[in-house]
């Protein structure tokens, strides 16, 4: 197979689909679409422009910037003047993340937005080797270092009229083992890494992607995540882009919250057949569904919730619906297909065809929902070192609640702790090798030694294959909890289970190591245990009122244990017995969530330490007890 370089997936896709859009942008009253041909004569007009400003093959560029036609050609610009892209997250805090990123990754040049662009001022000065910072929206002033893009786009139109070849030139000299990303994490377990992701990582994991699914030239996307991590690079704007098909950029707010007020306005506009999610996102839209479906009354509401139990019951796990008797619904089914789930699909544009959902563990009901009312939320697995697409379910070949099958051109085994790969259906260390796993972490030996042992990579993500070859992906390998007797087990399904099933509980952590039993740092949901106890008749500012609300906590706990209606979910030695509740919710703001909304597991064991210590003294199995009366505030 050829070993392209993203340069090659332009040249190769203007050749096939030089007048089909690819991008498509809305700065004013709709979105404009840009042509593959017009997309890459700005490319060149950039990297000249960059060039011409000094900058040399291998140099690092920031990009700090709301997702945007620029983003995308800034990124093809960088790598076409032969630099290496380092994509910043816009969540990132500037004192602390953001700087540590620009230091680390000795970046030279600064691509930000204007919105972004107060962060960057800020710590400029802690800054000596940016030479360059490149606004991408024009400024009323300019201070030291900065210039506008539109000064670099104008100053490379007038470099290529006097050099031609200059950009061809610099390109010739990239292959696909040349650096194109300094991708760092976002660090649930320790300090962001920079993972460094090559030419041939990139278009490899197009390829495979492309093994699971296909996208017709006619296709859309609206990319609502983030265009700094690697599975919006992969799965939105490159697989778009070899398969001639078009991608969409949510409109920029001049505020945070006004862009993410724009995500349903732009999907009803652009009309994508694809989109992108993770579980915050997919949570947010189903309860947007479902309160719209309340208010339009109790008999609409009662119809919908018919609907969709019968809609639940035929499709199963997707690959076995309507087998049997089920089969007898379908033409009811149709009919509540018409009447009710095609007016709901009309807010996503009424062309989506289905999701693909990555970042975390989608639960199993979100999956059944979005299948249920047509439109597929499918699954997928991977991580940024593997730039990131492992396995994905696909509308063809399907298993709700697995992460998928497995894409071609890459080998993927189960391990035990000591490297024994594993059979189907045992629990082990996901492991794999292929042309998508990065080239090691940037100025980082140890952590790429760890991670890389013979060409395979060691995901630290505990999962197993089924004979149908289908992976089932059930947490961290490396974030086990140990029991005193050295049994280990992954908290995350419990963790998630809680705080999906009780709308009394928001966050949780599970912690046991190597201790008697297991223990739970919990964020609780105030307001719902304040309806809770008004409707006991108690005062919240009461200690009848706040040992209620604990007690409530308590009783969710044991919904899992023997008798509850989740009973036989766990094992009951894997249950916390004994509960610290946090006053606080973990946040990106407090450095506990991850800016792919995350828990930061160490973070927040390391801040709660002293209260997980006091959870293994005498009486703290008794929720009841004055630290956590006083977090209740």
């Amino acid at each position: 197979m050829r070993k392209t370089t993203i340069i090659d997936l332009l040249n190769d896709s203007v050749a096939k689909f030089a007048d089909n859009p690819f991008l498509w942008e809305k700065t004013g009253d709709k979105f404009e679409p840009a042509s593959y041909k017009e997309t890459k004569k700005q490319v060149h007009e950039l990297a000249a422009g960059l060039i011409d400003s000094g900058v040399k093959t291998g140099d690092k560029i920031a990009l700090l910037s709301e997702g945007r036609n620029a983003w995308i050609i800034g990124e093809l610009g960088i790598l076409h003047a032969g630099a290496i892209n380092v994509p910043l997250s816009i969540k990132l805090e500037e004192s602390n993340d953001l700087i540590f990123r620009l230091i680390h990754s000795e970046a030279k040049y600064v691509f930000v937005s204007g919105g972004q662009l107060k962060k960057i001022r800020s710590i400029s000065d802690s800054l000596p080797l940016v030479e360059k910072i490149i606004i991408l929206d024009e400024q009323k002033e300019y201070e030291g270092k900065e210039l506008p893009l539109t000064e670099i786009v104008k100053r490379g139109k007038e470099y290529l009229k006097a050099n031609p070849t200059s950009v061809t030139e610099r390109t010739a000299a990239i292959g696909p083992d040349s650096l194109a990303n300094i991708s760092y994490t976002s660090g649930t377990t320790a300090d962001p890494k920079g993972i460094m992701l090559t030419h041939r990582n990139y278009t490899a994991n197009v390829e495979q992607a492309l093994t699971l699914m296909s996208i017709p030239t006619t296709y859309r996307t609206l990319i609502v995540l983030p265009l700094d991590h690697c599975f919006a690079h992969v799965a939105g704007f490159y697989s778009f882009m070899a398969s001639g098909a078009s991608v969409g950029t949510v409109q920029t707010g001049k505020t945070g919250m006004e862009t993410l007020k724009n995500i349903p306005l732009n999907i009803k506009e652009l009309k994508p057949n694809l989109l992108l999610s993770v579980p915050a996102l997919a949570k947010n839209f189903r309860k947007n569904i479902e309160a719209n479906i309340h208010a339009k009354g109790a008999f609409t509401e009662k119809l919908f919730n018919t609907a969709m139990k019968m809609s639940y019951s035929y499709n199963k796990e997707g690959y076995n619906k309507g087998e049997g008797w089920q089969i007898l619904k379908k033409p009811v089914l149709a009919l509540f297909d018409k009447i009710l789930f095609s007016k709901v699909r009309e807010a996503f544009g009424g062309r989506l065809d289905f999701f693909i959902g990555g970042g975390a563990l989608l639960d199993i009901d979100l999956q059944r929902f979005f299948y249920a009312i047509g439109i597929p939320m499918m699954q997928g697995y991977g991580l940024s070192e593997a730039t990131p697409i492992i396995s994905s379910n696909s509308l063809k070949r399907h298993k709700l609640g697995s992460s998928g099958h497995l894409v071609k051109y890459m080998d993927l085994k189960i391990c035990d702790s000591d490297g024994k790969e594993l059979p189907n259906y045992e629990k082990g260390e996901i492991v794999i090798r292929g042309e998508n796993v990065m080239a090691g972490y940037y100025k980082n030996e140890k952590a790429t030694v760890e991670s890389l042992k013979d060409g395979w990579l060691h995901t630290g993500d505990m999962g197993y294959m089924d004979n149908d070859g289908f992976l089932y992906v059930v947490g961290r390998f490396k974030s086990l909890l140990i029991s005193s007797d050295g049994e280990k087990y992954s908290p995350e399904g419990i963790e998630e289970s809680l705080a999906d099933n009780s709308k009394f509980i928001d966050q949780v952590i599970l912690y046991n190591n190597q201790n008697p039993y297991t223990s739970a740092l919990i964020v609780p949901n105030k307001e719902a245990l304040k309806n809770h106890v008004k409707k006991s008749g108690a005062d919240w500012d009461s200690t009848e009122g706040k040992t209620g609300a604990l007690n409530k906590l308590q009783a969710e706990i044991n919904e899992y244990r023997k008798g509850g209606k989740f009973e036989g979910a766990f094992p009951e030695r894997w249950l916390p017995v004994a509960v610290a509740v946090i006053g606080e919710p973990f946040t990106e703001q407090n450095g506990l969530v991850n800016s792919t909304m995350k828990i930061v597991r160490g973070k927040v064991e390391k801040r709660y330490e002293d209260r997980l210590r006091k959870l293994y003294e005498t009486g703290a199995k008794d929720i009841v007890n004055e630290e956590n009366l006083q977090a209740l505030g």
